[in-house]
Protein backbone atom coordinates (compact mmCIF):
# COMPACT_ATOMS: atom_id res chain seq x y z
CA UNK A 1 0.00 0.00 0.00
CA UNK A 2 1.60 3.27 -1.19
CA UNK A 3 -0.03 5.19 1.66
CA UNK A 4 1.93 3.16 4.25
CA UNK A 5 5.21 3.85 2.47
CA UNK A 6 4.50 7.58 2.72
CA UNK A 7 3.68 7.30 6.42
CA UNK A 8 6.86 5.32 7.06
CA UNK A 9 9.01 8.03 5.46
CA UNK A 10 7.78 10.45 8.12
CA UNK A 11 8.03 8.21 11.17
CA UNK A 12 11.24 6.27 10.44
CA UNK A 13 14.45 7.93 11.67
CA UNK A 14 16.76 9.09 8.89
CA UNK A 15 20.36 7.84 8.75
CA UNK A 16 21.49 11.23 10.09
CA UNK A 17 19.04 11.07 13.00
CA UNK A 18 20.05 7.49 13.78
CA UNK A 19 23.71 8.49 13.92
CA UNK A 20 23.02 11.56 16.04
CA UNK A 21 20.96 9.58 18.58
CA UNK A 22 23.41 6.67 18.59
CA UNK A 23 26.34 9.00 19.31
CA UNK A 24 24.39 10.63 22.14
CA UNK A 25 23.54 7.26 23.70
CA UNK A 26 27.08 5.89 23.26
CA UNK A 27 28.56 8.91 25.05
CA UNK A 28 26.07 8.46 27.87
CA UNK A 29 26.79 4.72 28.17
CA UNK A 30 30.53 5.39 28.34
CA UNK A 31 30.00 7.79 31.23
CA UNK A 32 27.79 5.34 33.13
CA UNK A 33 30.17 2.41 32.57
CA UNK A 34 33.24 4.32 33.73
CA UNK A 35 34.14 2.93 37.17
CA UNK A 36 31.11 0.60 37.24
CA UNK A 37 32.01 -2.72 38.89
CA UNK A 38 30.44 -6.14 38.21
CA UNK A 39 27.82 -4.49 35.97
CA UNK A 40 27.45 -3.02 32.52
CA UNK A 41 25.13 -0.36 31.11
CA UNK A 42 23.49 -1.28 27.80
CA UNK A 43 20.82 0.22 25.58
CA UNK A 44 17.36 -1.29 26.03
CA UNK A 45 13.78 -0.72 24.87
CA UNK A 46 12.86 0.22 21.31
CA UNK A 47 16.36 1.63 20.79
CA UNK A 48 17.88 -1.82 21.24
CA UNK A 49 15.14 -3.44 19.18
CA UNK A 50 15.46 -0.98 16.30
CA UNK A 51 11.75 -0.13 16.40
CA UNK A 52 11.95 3.48 17.69
CA UNK A 53 10.13 6.31 15.99
CA UNK A 54 11.62 9.50 14.58
CA UNK A 55 11.93 12.49 16.92
CA UNK A 56 12.20 10.25 19.99
CA UNK A 57 13.71 12.13 22.90
CA UNK A 58 14.26 9.33 25.36
CA UNK A 59 16.14 6.08 25.80
CA UNK A 60 15.99 3.13 28.21
CA UNK A 61 19.33 2.15 29.71
CA UNK A 62 19.66 -1.16 31.54
CA UNK A 63 22.51 -1.65 33.97
CA UNK A 64 23.04 -5.41 34.03
CA UNK A 65 24.49 -6.66 37.32
CA UNK A 66 26.40 -9.93 37.50
CA UNK A 67 23.86 -12.64 38.34
CA UNK A 68 26.17 -14.82 40.41
CA UNK A 69 27.22 -11.96 42.66
CA UNK A 70 23.93 -10.10 43.01
CA UNK A 71 21.11 -12.68 42.68
CA UNK A 72 20.58 -12.58 46.46
CA UNK A 73 20.94 -8.80 46.63
CA UNK A 74 18.16 -7.84 44.22
CA UNK A 75 16.67 -5.29 46.62
CA UNK A 76 20.05 -3.50 46.92
CA UNK A 77 20.61 -2.86 43.20
CA UNK A 78 18.86 0.53 43.14
CA UNK A 79 20.92 1.84 46.07
CA UNK A 80 24.16 0.58 44.53
CA UNK A 81 23.38 2.11 41.14
CA UNK A 82 22.12 5.33 42.73
CA UNK A 83 25.43 5.92 44.52
CA UNK A 84 27.37 5.32 41.32
CA UNK A 85 25.20 7.68 39.23
CA UNK A 86 25.51 10.47 41.82
CA UNK A 87 29.30 10.21 41.60
CA UNK A 88 29.18 10.47 37.81
CA UNK A 89 26.34 12.94 37.23
CA UNK A 90 25.82 14.64 40.57
CA UNK A 91 22.11 14.96 41.28
CA UNK A 92 19.84 12.27 39.78
CA UNK A 93 16.10 11.78 39.92
CA UNK A 94 15.10 8.49 41.61
CA UNK A 95 11.72 7.08 40.58
CA UNK A 96 9.75 4.40 42.38
CA UNK A 97 8.86 1.19 40.57
CA UNK A 98 8.87 -2.57 41.14
CA UNK A 99 12.58 -1.83 41.50
CA UNK A 100 13.53 1.85 41.79
CA UNK A 101 15.12 3.36 38.70
CA UNK A 102 16.63 6.71 37.73
CA UNK A 103 16.04 9.53 35.27
CA UNK A 104 18.67 11.87 33.89
CA UNK A 105 17.87 14.65 31.40
CA UNK A 106 20.56 16.10 29.18
CA UNK A 107 19.94 18.76 26.54
CA UNK A 108 16.29 17.83 26.01
CA UNK A 109 17.01 14.09 25.93
CA UNK A 110 15.76 11.86 28.75
CA UNK A 111 17.54 8.70 29.91
CA UNK A 112 15.84 6.19 32.20
CA UNK A 113 18.43 4.00 33.91
CA UNK A 114 17.10 0.70 35.26
CA UNK A 115 19.12 -1.69 37.44
CA UNK A 116 18.59 -5.34 36.48
CA UNK A 117 20.17 -8.76 36.94
CA UNK A 118 21.80 -10.21 33.85
CA UNK A 119 19.82 -13.39 33.26
CA UNK A 120 19.80 -16.07 30.54
CA UNK A 121 16.17 -17.15 30.97
CA UNK A 122 13.02 -15.64 32.47
CA UNK A 123 12.87 -18.16 35.33
CA UNK A 124 16.05 -16.61 36.79
CA UNK A 125 14.43 -13.18 37.15
CA UNK A 126 14.04 -11.69 40.62
CA UNK A 127 12.04 -8.76 39.25
CA UNK A 128 9.92 -8.27 36.10
CA UNK A 129 12.42 -5.70 34.77
CA UNK A 130 15.15 -8.38 34.66
CA UNK A 131 13.37 -9.95 31.69
CA UNK A 132 13.44 -6.80 29.51
CA UNK A 133 16.68 -7.62 27.60
CA UNK A 134 15.20 -11.04 26.73
CA UNK A 135 12.26 -9.19 25.13
CA UNK A 136 14.71 -7.12 23.08
CA UNK A 137 16.64 -10.21 21.99
CA UNK A 138 13.43 -11.91 20.85
CA UNK A 139 12.26 -8.88 18.85
CA UNK A 140 15.71 -8.52 17.21
CA UNK A 141 15.35 -12.05 15.84
CA UNK A 142 12.51 -10.66 13.70
CA UNK A 143 14.17 -7.40 12.62
CA UNK A 144 12.71 -7.67 9.10
CA UNK A 145 9.43 -6.46 10.63
CA UNK A 146 10.98 -3.37 12.31
CA UNK A 147 9.35 -0.89 9.90
CA UNK A 148 6.01 -2.68 10.15
CA UNK A 149 6.24 -2.36 13.94
CA UNK A 150 6.82 1.38 13.53
CA UNK A 151 3.55 1.63 11.60
CA UNK A 152 1.70 -0.27 14.33
CA UNK A 153 3.14 1.94 17.07
CA UNK A 154 2.32 5.17 15.23
CA UNK A 155 -1.21 3.94 14.46
CA UNK A 156 -1.81 3.07 18.13
CA UNK A 157 -0.42 6.40 19.31
CA UNK A 158 -2.62 8.35 16.90
CA UNK A 159 -5.69 6.35 17.95
CA UNK A 160 -5.03 6.94 21.66
CA UNK A 161 -4.51 3.29 22.56
CA UNK A 162 -0.72 3.26 23.03
CA UNK A 163 0.82 2.73 26.45
CA UNK A 164 0.52 0.13 29.20
CA UNK A 165 0.51 2.69 32.03
CA UNK A 166 -2.33 2.21 34.50
CA UNK A 167 -3.96 5.51 33.45
CA UNK A 168 -3.96 4.41 29.79
CA UNK A 169 -4.39 0.59 29.92
CA UNK A 170 -3.50 0.25 26.27
CA UNK A 171 -1.03 -1.46 23.97
CA UNK A 172 2.60 -1.36 25.11
CA UNK A 173 5.46 -1.13 22.62
CA UNK A 174 6.21 -4.80 23.29
CA UNK A 175 2.61 -5.79 22.48
CA UNK A 176 2.80 -3.82 19.22
CA UNK A 177 5.98 -5.71 18.37
CA UNK A 178 4.56 -9.16 19.18
CA UNK A 179 1.31 -8.54 17.29
CA UNK A 180 3.08 -7.19 14.20
CA UNK A 181 5.51 -10.11 14.12
CA UNK A 182 2.74 -12.66 14.77
CA UNK A 183 0.60 -11.39 11.89
CA UNK A 184 3.65 -10.70 9.68
CA UNK A 185 3.01 -7.02 9.13
CA UNK A 186 0.87 -4.02 10.05
CA UNK A 187 -1.80 -4.45 7.39
CA UNK A 188 -2.26 -8.15 8.20
CA UNK A 189 -2.64 -7.19 11.88
CA UNK A 190 -5.29 -4.58 11.06
CA UNK A 191 -7.26 -7.07 8.95
CA UNK A 192 -7.05 -9.75 11.66
CA UNK A 193 -8.06 -7.35 14.43
CA UNK A 194 -11.39 -6.60 12.72
CA UNK A 195 -12.30 -10.24 13.42
CA UNK A 196 -11.15 -10.35 17.04
CA UNK A 197 -13.82 -11.61 19.43
CA UNK A 198 -14.50 -11.23 23.15
CA UNK A 199 -11.30 -13.08 24.11
CA UNK A 200 -8.40 -13.21 21.65
CA UNK A 201 -5.54 -15.55 22.49
CA UNK A 202 -2.12 -15.35 20.83
CA UNK A 203 0.69 -17.80 21.58
CA UNK A 204 3.38 -17.03 19.02
CA UNK A 205 5.90 -19.54 20.38
CA UNK A 206 3.22 -22.27 20.72
CA UNK A 207 3.87 -23.00 24.39
CA UNK A 208 0.32 -24.39 24.65
CA UNK A 209 -1.73 -26.83 22.56
CA UNK A 210 -4.48 -24.32 21.77
CA UNK A 211 -6.40 -21.30 23.09
CA UNK A 212 -8.46 -23.41 25.50
CA UNK A 213 -5.27 -24.84 26.95
CA UNK A 214 -3.97 -21.29 27.53
CA UNK A 215 -7.14 -20.22 29.33
CA UNK A 216 -7.12 -23.39 31.43
CA UNK A 217 -3.45 -23.13 32.38
CA UNK A 218 -3.15 -19.48 33.44
CA UNK A 219 -4.88 -18.18 36.57
CA UNK A 220 -7.90 -15.89 36.18
CA UNK A 221 -6.00 -12.72 37.10
CA UNK A 222 -3.66 -13.23 34.12
CA UNK A 223 -6.43 -13.81 31.58
CA UNK A 224 -8.88 -11.15 32.78
CA UNK A 225 -8.04 -8.86 29.85
CA UNK A 226 -9.88 -9.29 26.51
CA UNK A 227 -6.52 -9.84 24.80
CA UNK A 228 -4.24 -12.65 25.98
CA UNK A 229 -0.73 -12.66 24.51
CA UNK A 230 1.61 -15.30 25.83
CA UNK A 231 4.99 -13.63 26.34
CA UNK A 232 7.39 -15.23 23.83
CA UNK A 233 10.10 -15.49 26.51
CA UNK A 234 7.88 -16.27 29.51
CA UNK A 235 5.21 -18.93 29.00
CA UNK A 236 3.26 -18.15 32.20
CA UNK A 237 2.86 -14.41 31.50
CA UNK A 238 0.13 -12.58 29.61
CA UNK A 239 1.97 -9.63 28.03
CA UNK A 240 -1.39 -7.95 27.37
CA UNK A 241 -2.76 -8.24 30.92
CA UNK A 242 -2.95 -4.43 31.27
CA UNK A 243 -5.13 -3.89 28.16
CA UNK A 244 -8.61 -2.67 29.08
CA UNK A 245 -11.76 -3.61 27.20
CA UNK A 246 -12.22 0.04 26.24
CA UNK A 247 -8.80 0.26 24.52
CA UNK A 248 -9.22 -3.21 22.98
CA UNK A 249 -12.54 -2.23 21.38
CA UNK A 250 -11.18 1.19 20.42
CA UNK A 251 -8.32 -0.48 18.55
CA UNK A 252 -10.68 -2.89 16.74
CA UNK A 253 -12.96 0.00 15.76
CA UNK A 254 -9.99 2.04 14.44
CA UNK A 255 -8.84 -0.93 12.35
CA UNK A 256 -12.29 -1.30 10.80
CA UNK A 257 -12.45 2.41 9.99
CA UNK A 258 -8.95 2.35 8.46
CA UNK A 259 -9.84 -0.52 6.13
CA UNK A 260 -13.05 1.24 5.06
CA UNK A 261 -11.25 4.45 4.10
CA UNK A 262 -7.43 4.18 4.33
CA UNK A 263 -5.86 7.55 5.05
CA UNK A 264 -2.67 9.06 6.48
CA UNK A 265 -4.94 10.83 8.99
CA UNK A 266 -5.10 7.58 10.99
CA UNK A 267 -1.39 8.02 11.78
CA UNK A 268 -1.51 11.69 12.79
CA UNK A 269 -1.44 12.47 16.48
CA UNK A 270 -4.04 15.19 16.92
CA UNK A 271 -3.87 17.83 19.61
CA UNK A 272 -7.31 18.27 21.11
CA UNK A 273 -8.31 21.93 21.29
CA UNK A 274 -11.20 23.55 23.10
CA UNK A 275 -12.49 24.90 19.77
CA UNK A 276 -12.60 21.35 18.37
CA UNK A 277 -14.44 20.11 21.47
CA UNK A 278 -16.99 22.90 21.13
CA UNK A 279 -17.45 22.03 17.47
CA UNK A 280 -17.81 18.34 18.31
CA UNK A 281 -20.39 19.04 21.02
CA UNK A 282 -22.62 20.88 18.56
CA UNK A 283 -25.93 21.68 20.22
CA UNK A 284 -25.17 19.50 23.23
CA UNK A 285 -23.68 20.91 26.44
CA UNK A 286 -19.88 20.87 26.77
CA UNK A 287 -18.53 20.87 30.33
CA UNK A 288 -14.83 21.71 30.65
CA UNK A 289 -12.78 21.29 33.80
CA UNK A 290 -9.41 22.95 34.32
CA UNK A 291 -7.26 20.60 36.40
CA UNK A 292 -3.91 20.97 38.13
CA UNK A 293 -2.36 17.56 38.77
CA UNK A 294 -0.57 16.40 41.89
CA UNK A 295 3.18 15.95 41.81
CA UNK A 296 4.78 12.49 41.81
CA UNK A 297 5.44 9.51 39.60
CA UNK A 298 3.72 9.82 36.23
CA UNK A 299 1.86 6.50 36.46
CA UNK A 300 0.50 7.26 39.94
CA UNK A 301 -0.48 10.87 39.16
CA UNK A 302 -2.11 9.81 35.88
CA UNK A 303 -4.10 7.07 37.62
CA UNK A 304 -5.43 9.54 40.17
CA UNK A 305 -6.52 11.92 37.42
CA UNK A 306 -8.29 9.10 35.60
CA UNK A 307 -10.09 8.02 38.79
CA UNK A 308 -11.31 11.58 39.38
CA UNK A 309 -12.64 11.74 35.81
CA UNK A 310 -14.37 8.36 36.12
CA UNK A 311 -15.90 9.34 39.48
CA UNK A 312 -17.52 12.45 37.96
CA UNK A 313 -18.72 10.45 34.94
CA UNK A 314 -20.22 7.73 37.16
CA UNK A 315 -22.06 10.24 39.36
CA UNK A 316 -23.49 12.06 36.33
CA UNK A 317 -24.89 8.82 34.94
CA UNK A 318 -26.20 7.66 38.32
CA UNK A 319 -28.15 10.91 38.56
CA UNK A 320 -29.72 10.33 35.13
CA UNK A 321 -27.70 12.84 33.12
CA UNK A 322 -27.06 11.63 29.57
CA UNK A 323 -23.30 11.62 28.98
CA UNK A 324 -22.53 11.28 25.27
CA UNK A 325 -18.76 11.60 25.54
CA UNK A 326 -16.07 12.06 28.16
CA UNK A 327 -12.34 12.55 27.79
CA UNK A 328 -9.19 14.13 29.12
CA UNK A 329 -5.75 15.28 28.15
CA UNK A 330 -2.72 15.81 30.35
CA UNK A 331 0.70 17.31 29.63
CA UNK A 332 2.24 14.73 32.02
CA UNK A 333 3.34 17.61 34.21
CA UNK A 334 0.86 19.94 35.92
CA UNK A 335 -1.95 20.83 33.56
CA UNK A 336 -4.90 18.62 32.63
CA UNK A 337 -8.26 19.15 30.98
CA UNK A 338 -11.41 17.06 31.59
CA UNK A 339 -14.43 17.30 29.32
CA UNK A 340 -17.95 15.90 29.21
CA UNK A 341 -20.50 16.26 26.42
CA UNK A 342 -23.99 15.88 27.88
CA UNK A 343 -27.60 16.36 26.87
CA UNK A 344 -28.40 20.05 27.29
CA UNK A 345 -32.00 19.39 28.40
CA UNK A 346 -32.82 19.99 32.04
CA UNK A 347 -33.84 16.93 34.01
CA UNK A 348 -37.41 16.70 35.33
CA UNK A 349 -38.11 18.62 38.52
CA UNK A 350 -39.04 15.45 40.40
CA UNK A 351 -37.59 11.95 40.37
CA UNK A 352 -39.36 8.77 41.45
CA UNK A 353 -37.71 6.86 44.26
CA UNK A 354 -39.00 3.39 45.10
CA UNK A 355 -38.56 1.95 48.56
CA UNK A 356 -39.20 -1.47 50.12
CA UNK A 357 -42.09 -3.84 49.28
CA UNK A 358 -45.26 -2.83 51.18
CA UNK A 359 -45.32 -6.25 52.87
CA UNK A 360 -42.29 -5.07 54.85
CA UNK A 361 -44.32 -2.89 57.22
CA UNK A 362 -41.44 -1.68 59.41
CA UNK A 363 -39.36 -0.29 56.54
CA UNK A 364 -42.47 0.98 54.73
CA UNK A 365 -43.39 3.11 57.77
CA UNK A 366 -39.84 4.49 57.93
CA UNK A 367 -40.07 5.41 54.23
CA UNK A 368 -43.42 7.18 54.82
CA UNK A 369 -41.94 9.22 57.65
CA UNK A 370 -39.06 10.34 55.44
CA UNK A 371 -41.26 11.25 52.44
CA UNK A 372 -44.61 12.95 52.99
CA UNK A 373 -46.32 12.09 49.71
CA UNK A 374 -46.05 8.39 48.86
CA UNK A 375 -47.80 5.94 46.57
CA UNK A 376 -47.72 2.25 45.82
CA UNK A 377 -46.44 0.92 42.51
CA UNK A 378 -45.92 -2.75 41.66
CA UNK A 379 -46.05 -3.73 45.30
CA UNK A 380 -43.49 -1.13 46.46
CA UNK A 381 -43.83 2.09 48.38
CA UNK A 382 -42.65 5.03 46.24
CA UNK A 383 -42.29 8.80 46.44
CA UNK A 384 -41.66 11.71 44.12
CA UNK A 385 -38.60 13.61 45.29
CA UNK A 386 -37.49 17.04 44.15
CA UNK A 387 -34.11 16.91 42.44
CA UNK A 388 -31.27 18.92 43.94
CA UNK A 389 -29.64 19.36 40.52
CA UNK A 390 -31.37 19.50 37.15
CA UNK A 391 -28.44 20.86 35.12
CA UNK A 392 -25.26 18.85 34.59
CA UNK A 393 -22.79 21.73 34.90
CA UNK A 394 -24.23 22.79 38.27
CA UNK A 395 -24.00 19.20 39.48
CA UNK A 396 -20.38 18.93 38.31
CA UNK A 397 -19.55 22.18 40.12
CA UNK A 398 -20.70 20.43 43.31
CA UNK A 399 -18.98 17.11 42.48
CA UNK A 400 -15.51 18.66 42.21
CA UNK A 401 -15.79 19.61 45.89
CA UNK A 402 -16.17 15.94 46.83
CA UNK A 403 -13.38 14.55 49.01
CA UNK A 404 -12.76 11.69 46.55
CA UNK A 405 -11.96 14.16 43.75
CA UNK A 406 -10.02 16.64 45.91
CA UNK A 407 -7.68 13.88 47.14
CA UNK A 408 -6.73 12.99 43.54
CA UNK A 409 -6.00 16.43 42.11
CA UNK A 410 -4.23 19.52 43.34
CA UNK A 411 -6.88 21.85 41.98
CA UNK A 412 -9.97 21.51 39.80
CA UNK A 413 -12.67 23.88 38.60
CA UNK A 414 -15.18 24.58 35.86
CA UNK A 415 -13.96 26.55 32.86
CA UNK A 416 -16.24 29.30 31.64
Amino acid sequence: MELLKEVLKKIKPSKEEEKEVKDKIDRFLNRVNKGLKDAKAVLGGSGAKGTWLSKAHDADIFVEFDYGKYKDKSEQLSDILGKHLKKVFGRVNRLHGSRDYFQIKEKGFSFEIVPILKIRKASEAKNITDVSPLHANWVKKHKKFADEVRLTKQFCKAQGVYGAESYIKGFSGYICEILTIYYKGFLNLVKAATKWKDKTVIDIEKYYKNSKDVLRSLNLAKIYSPLVIIDPVQADRNAAAAVSREKYEQFICACKEFLKRPSKEFFKIKEISIDELKKGAGKDKLILLDVVALTGKEDVVGSKLLKALEFIDKKLRQNEFKVYEKGWKWDKKKKALFWFIVDKKKLSEYVKWCGPPIRNKFHTEKFKKKYKKTFVEKGKICAKVKRKFREADKFVKELVKDKYVKERVKRIGLMK
